[in-house]
């Protein structure tokens, strides 16, 4: 058998080959929504339910599905063997993909406050897996556990309908990857849990009931994600996507799931302080993109 540290390590390296392919996944399905039904503007607000089935039927957005297939098999290997607080943070290597992809295929000159955003976007998730690799601890899944990470995301859920039915459409692209973020570290941790299940042979209803959940969590949250491609540049989506997601997968990690019950104070204080400077990256990214600042708005009637 292989020792702990190189189990981990392999976790590591699968969750950064995953991010890899959200990158490209992320760009691809970008470039579809934008290039297709708005080909003269990168922002177009929303997509209604005709768009998006039209969108099955192109290529592009076929191809960046087939990435994303691949980046959640990657992921789902790493989660296999290490702690949640581990492997998910590391997504945020995206970030850097993304941004650069973006910015030559859009002919953009990304600002130095762009820069700064995106360095601390990657200084606070590269803080969450130096505090979790040092931490997190495997635990065995419960019923007890397994029915509050659930309960939580269908009180979220009934939450989302409520926001955007008074919203009335009119929802802008951070609002939209704040709630993919929240469906998808839901997700992350749903899968997770489906697998140390799976793993401890607890073939029950219970398991059934998070397979389903994570199913529908998923859809929802890519639903939220082709909203914000046409609201808002891939790299905000992903840079979004990298910190909303790990931060509840890690607080459902720490809070419900206790991988991070042999943390000291200052490791907790870490993964507080790695928090903050990643979300202040994101904000600043949503304050001083090219592609936010420099475009007018856009008619939402496309």
């Amino acid at each position: 058998m292989f020792s702990p540290e190189i189990v981990r390590g392999l976790a590591i390296l699968l969750a950064i080959i995953g991010a890899v392919f959200l990158s490209l996944g992320a760009q691809f399905q970008n470039d579809a929504v934008t290039k297709h039904h708005a080909p003269h503007q990168p922002r177009i607000g929303w997509l209604r339910p005709r768009q998006i089935l039209d969108l099955l039927r192109r290529p592009r957005w076929l191809t960046g599905t087939s990435f994303l297939v691949l980046a959640v098999i990657f992921q789902l290997g790493a989660l296999a063997l290490a702690p949640l607080i581990v492997v998910q943070p590391i997504g945020a290597i995206a970030l850097i993909m993304t941004s650069v992809l973006n910015a030559r295929i859009y002919k953009l000159k990304l600002n130095p406050k762009t820069f700064i955003a995106i360095a601390l976007t990657m200084i606070g998730v590269g803080g969450f897996v130096a505090f979790a690799a040092s931490s997190a601890v495997a635990v065995e899944l419960s019923n007890d556990k397994l029915l509050q990470v659930v309960g939580i995301l269908f009180a979220l859920l009934i939450m989302f309908a409520l926001l955007f039915w008074r919203s009335k459409g009119n929802v802008s692209a951070l609002q939209y990857i704040f709630g993919a973020g929240v469906l998808y570290g839901f997700v992350a941790s749903l899968a997770k849990v489906v697998i140390q299940r799976l793993l401890q042979q607890d073939y029950d209803l219970l398991t059934l009931l998070a397979l389903v959940s994570l199913l529908g969590a998923t859809l929802l949250g890519g639903w939220f994600v082709q909203n914000a491609y046409a609201s808002g540049p891939p790299d905000l989506v992903i840079a979004g996507l990298t910190v909303i997601d790990p931060a509840v997968a890690v607080g459902i990690g720490i809070v419900i799931l206790g991988e991070a019950q042999n943390a000291s104070g200052v490791q907790m204080a870490g993964f507080a302080i790695a928090g903050i400077t990643a979300a202040a990256g994101v904000f600043t990214l949503n304050r001083n993109h090219p592609q936010l600042t420099d475009e007018e708005p856009s008619d939402r009637s496309n």
